[in-house]
């Protein structure tokens, strides 16, 4: 293995270490009932002027459009989104967020932000604003190789 290979598996080893106990943290201090996924359509959502459909979900999340039922299905029965039929293709469905749905990913934001801010602050403001260019980039790619 050279070292090139051995600085890829220890970058995405840290990546996907990161990601698990973030998801973790944040898991635990959102309101009660909400589920990270709810969480993360609604903030989706909340930052965007239309409509999605599922499928475009699905594939924003990079799940399978079962898993992206099952996630609106529990978002519509909460009352946080609203689905309806496409109106110029009767066989897909369009989603947007409801006021309810708004509040409450703006409620569960009031308990997620101070958990990242903290994190932000022990890590140092100037090194997070560094690595965010980074970071994104590797999305980027990431997301061009699907």
């Amino acid at each position: 293995m050279s070292a090139l290979d051995d600085l890829a598996v220890t970058l995405f080893g840290e990546l996907l270490m990161a990601d698990q106990l973030a998801r973790s943290r944040i898991s635990h201090v959102l309101p009660k009932g909400m589920e990270l996924s709810h969480f993360m359509v609604l903030n989706h959502l909340s930052g965007l002027m239309e409509e999605r459909s599922p499928a475009q979900l699905a594939k924003a999340f990079h799940v399978t459009r079962g898993a992206m039922t099952n996630t609106l299905s529990k978002l519509e029965w909460a009352g946080h989104i609203h689905i309806r039929p496409d109106w110029d293709d009767a066989r897909r469905k369009m989603v947007a967020i409801s006021p309810s749905g708004r509040a409450a990913r703006d409620a569960a934001v009031q308990y997620v932000a101070p958990l990242i801010a903290d994190l932000v602050k022990s890590v140092g403001e100037d090194r997070v604003r560094a690595a965010l260019p980074i970071l994104r980039e590797l999305r980027i790619r990431l997301e061009e190789a699907d």
